[in-house]
């Protein structure tokens, strides 16, 4: 089963169990899939779809930091509840030692020297970590590799 289609079987179970906050999340971001393919025009594969996922996370995340430094905890619990929501959706994450693993290799394959090729690591690590990995601590990781 392709994750849109498990995520439009979720937004009806949570339509029978009247679960609205799940419900909201969901249709959230089936909105945001729609929107991206009459955008472009195509039908989004789980590649495309995973990336919208993580798009929506990403947002969540900086929300939360935001509301938090507003002191609005009702609003950090909202985001939150939506963030459980959207992780479920992702391919099982990397522990750090097989990111680690992954940087390394790269960095090997790659050639790179020093923190001007990092360009050229990430260009490698992007797809092979997409939805598996938070890009930005990968970032931070590889540049860390190629300053030392």
């Amino acid at each position: 089963m392709s994750l849109k289609a498990r995520i439009t079987d979720d937004m009806k179970t949570a339509m029978r169990a009247k679960d609205t906050a799940r419900l909201g999340t969901v249709r959230l971001l089936l909105a945001a899939i729609k929107q991206k393919e009459v955008d472009e025009r195509i039908e989004l594969d789980d590649a495309a779809v995973s990336s919208i996922v993580e798009k929506l996370i990403k947002q969540r995340k900086d929300s939360i930091s935001q509301f938090q430094a507003a002191g609005r905890d009702d609003l950090v619990a909202a985001e939150q509840a939506e963030l459980v929501v959207l992780q479920a959706y992702l391919p099982e994450q990397l522990s750090a030692v097989e990111v680690e693993a992954a940087v390394e290799t790269a960095i090997a394959e790659s050639g790179a020297a020093s923190a001007k090729d990092m360009g050229k690591v990430m260009g490698l690590l992007k797809p092979r970590l997409a939805g598996r990995a938070d890009m930005g601590q990968v970032s931070a990781l590889i540049k860390a590799r190629l300053t030392a």
